[in-house]
């Protein structure tokens, strides 16, 4: 039997090739393995988070009680159709979360949110992990407000939870969009001095978080370390903050410095 052409190229990639056909059709076996990737991608985005459980596993890693605050997105489909109103927290707080005014502000310089984002899987089985990964990696070098754990969340909730804490630079981890390769990769987005208004060009991106085929929890807590330096150094985030944790050639404050002035050129 001649060998596979693609069988070591399926070892580099999670995406579909090589496939095959049967005429002028897929392989059954294949059109079977697209229908699971799609059915777990479609669970991926719509089961909720377990909060209570979640809860009691990120207030394990003893950085505090955690804060439960929710959007004001309803309900999941809501929130699937309103991305709005993903981004604004909720005036008040009911039984689906509480308001900013539960939030204590605490002056830290680092605030951690937890958000389920487009797939609540990925924060339940990354979340944690990463969150003892990023504190390891911070070593000690700043304060830490305690965890909050955000519900039919978007990434710009975090700017108003953020302000809230009164912390200077802000890491919100989220569930990303789910794939039919990939259904629950979690990714980090990093602002320096959160508040609301923010712009995405003023945010720093981290993504692809899931061992074992994706980005390791000790890798992507190096680079947000690294960026978590750098904001402070440069009083800013987002397009003129780079991650320059992979580059042996210079000073990781001479890069940043060295880019800046690229980028305000």
């Amino acid at each position: 039997m001649p060998t596979d052409f693609w069988s070591e190229i399926r070892h580099t990639t999670q995406a579909r090739i090589g496939l095959g056909r049967t005429g002028d059709a897929l392989p059954t076996a294949e059109v079977l393995a697209l229908r699971a990737a799609h059915a777990a991608a479609r669970d991926a985005v719509h089961r909720p988070l377990d909060v209570g459980s979640f809860s009691a596993a990120v207030a394990a890693l003893g950085l505090g009680e955690p804060v439960h605050i929710a959007s004001r997105a309803g309900d999941r489909s809501e929130y699937l159709r309103r991305p709005d109103l993903g981004r604004l927290p909720d005036a008040t707080g009911d039984a689906a979360g509480q308001g900013l005014s539960a939030i204590t502000p605490t002056g830290a310089d680092i605030g951690i949110v937890l958000a389920d984002g487009l797939s609540p899987r990925a924060l339940t089985d990354h979340g944690v992990a990463m969150v003892a990964a990023l504190t390891e990696a911070l070593g000690g070098r700043y304060t830490l407000a305690p965890p909050v754990i955000a519900t039919q969340a978007r990434v710009a909730l975090g700017d108003h939870i953020g302000e809230a804490l009164g912390v200077t630079t802000l890491l919100v981890l989220i569930g990303e969009r789910p794939g039919l390769s990939v259904a629950d990769s979690l990714g980090i987005y990093l602002t320096h001095r959160p508040r609301p208004g923010r712009a995405d060009s003023e945010r720093n991106c981290i993504s692809n978080i899931h061992p074992p085929e994706g980005l390791t929890y000790t890798r992507a807590a190096q680079v947000a370390a690294g960026l978590v330096d750098g904001a402070r150094r440069l009083g800013r985030s987002g397009v003129d903050l780079k991650d320059t944790s992979a580059d042996s050639s210079l000073d990781a404050a001479e890069l940043l410095v060295l880019e800046a002035g690229d980028a305000a050129s």
